[in-house]
């Protein structure tokens, strides 16, 4: 072989390694620069830039504006006329009464006067006009009447904080409505970010003739559809927050983010209490009624009970108390009075029982509650644990997902995938984060759930 003849071909080999060279290193470099597109734009979703807004501070809210709270205070009011009224019953009583009559018959005297006729007749026809004055001395039923009214008092009170508690759960179930699509649109904005990339790089390509117009359409028409997925998301929002307004009287701006509640520790407590806990307000007014229900039972008592009391009696009337007379004269009476219903026929004794097996049917429904309050807070345990595994588990697809998105995406880089498979691994990785969002806010709306389900305090 020739040495010329050798050397041009030792030159091409040459030549064709270095070209070899020259494009895996392209494709290297076009490898680490997708790669690290799509860990900048994994790792920085855009966050929410509106105030926060607080699970405890709407709950606050909703019930202070809820009509339903003045009633505490005007019960109060009510109650205290009440009260009043019966206080007035240890004041002297005056009454004005007037009487005319006409009997048919009134006694005669026996007696006889000179010339046989009787010595003085009773009239038929009687005129009086008199004040009459009563001080109560001693009567047991009026303390029970007090005691009574600030029994049925707290009662009622009670049973408006009982139904002021029920708002908070219509609260979160808005508030986390909200935090859902919030998330929601999170995730679709970043996912924008990333097609956008996408679209960018296939626009140049296609301009450099490298790629396939049909590519950069579907990926187009991926990005519009995102869009319009943002734009519903979006108007669901401003009505998931108009409605949370309407619940709490806030002036909630259309750009607040609410923020999810850390609520892990008070709910590991609650699941080591909750068999001691009795926080609901349902147990207080399980505890008022029983306790109105006594008060009416002793109430029901001293009215059998002998009352004592000092009456005067000033009058004009014709006849007076000499009737014998017959004229119109001013008199006087006055004494102590004693009522005692002694037989009562067993009344007394039925209404008191009545009034115990009254007590017993509120116990009953205390029992039932207590088990329905049980029942749920098993429910919401369970869904706790079980969101608790499927958080962690929704990372891991998450993580997967992305290497299979990110291996489609060099490969359609390289022309030996389509945008149609590309896009298909780009909605599936969309999906799992949208799933890890939804039970991560889930998670979250079921500890406040188990919280308001067993009376504490979200914080």
């Amino acid at each position: 072989m020739s040495g010329p003849s050798m050397w041009s071909r030792c030159r091409g080999r040459v030549a064709l390694a270095a070209l070899d060279v020259a494009g895996l290193t392209r494709s290297a470099v076009r490898l680490a620069g997708a790669i690290a597109l799509l860990e900048s734009v994994a790792t920085a979703q855009p966050a929410p830039s509106g105030p926060p807004l607080q699970l405890v501070d709407v709950q606050a809210a909703a019930a202070a504006a809820d009509p339903r709270m003045r009633q505490l205070t005007l019960l109060a009011s009510q109650s205290s006329l009440r009260l009043e009224n019966v206080s007035t019953q240890w004041k002297p009583a005056v009454a004005v009464e007037s009487l005319a009559q006409y009997q048919s018959d009134a006694p005669t005297s026996l007696l006889l006067a000179p010339g046989g006729t009787p010595a003085f007749f009773v009239p038929r026809e009687n005129y009086d006009l008199y004040a009459r004055v009563e001080q109560r001395l001693f009567d047991s039923s009026v303390a029970a009447q007090a005691a009574t009214e600030r029994a049925q008092l707290l009662e009622q009170q009670a049973r408006v904080r009982t139904a002021l508690y029920t708002l908070r759960q219509q609260v979160n179930d808005a508030f986390f409505a909200a935090a859902t699509l919030q998330q929601r649109r999170t995730v679709v904005a970043a996912t924008i970010s990333e097609l956008e990339g996408r679209l960018r790089e296939f626009t140049a390509r296609v301009r450099e003739g490298t790629a396939l117009p049909a590519d950069a359409a579907a990926i187009e028409a991926t990005v519009l559809q995102r869009q319009q997925d943002h734009d519903e998301l979006s108007a669901a929002i401003s009505a998931s927050l108009a409605r949370l307004a309407t619940i709490t009287g806030l002036a909630i701006p259309p750009d607040a983010v609410p923020v999810m509640p850390d609520l892990a520790v008070p709910v590991s407590a609650a699941r080591d209490q909750r068999l001691a806990l009795r926080s609901r307000p349902e147990y207080e007014q399980f505890a008022r009624t029983r306790e109105r229900i006594a008060r009416q039972r002793d109430m029901t008592g001293a009215q059998s009970q002998p009352k004592l009391s000092a009456f005067g009696r000033v009058g004009y009337g014709r006849p007076a108390l000499d009737f014998i007379q017959n004229e119109w004269q001013v008199y006087g009476v006055g004494g102590v009075r004693l009522q005692w219903s002694a037989w009562t026929w067993g009344t007394t004794g039925r209404e008191r029982e009545a009034q115990s097996l009254q007590a017993q049917i509120v116990s009953a429904d205390e029992a039932a509650f207590t088990q329905s309050i049980a029942v749920a807070v098993e429910s919401d345990l369970a869904t706790i644990d079980y969101l608790t595994r499927t958080t962690a588990t929704d990372q891991r697809i998450i993580e997967l997902r992305s290497e299979v998105e990110r291996s489609a995406r060099v490969r359609l880089q390289e022309g030996v995938l389509t945008s149609s498979d590309y896009l298909a691994r780009d909605t599936e990785l969309l999906q799992a984060r949208l799933t890890q969002v939804m039970h991560q806010v889930e998670l979250a709306q079921a500890r406040a759930r188990l919280l308001t389900t067993i009376g504490v305090e979200v914080r």
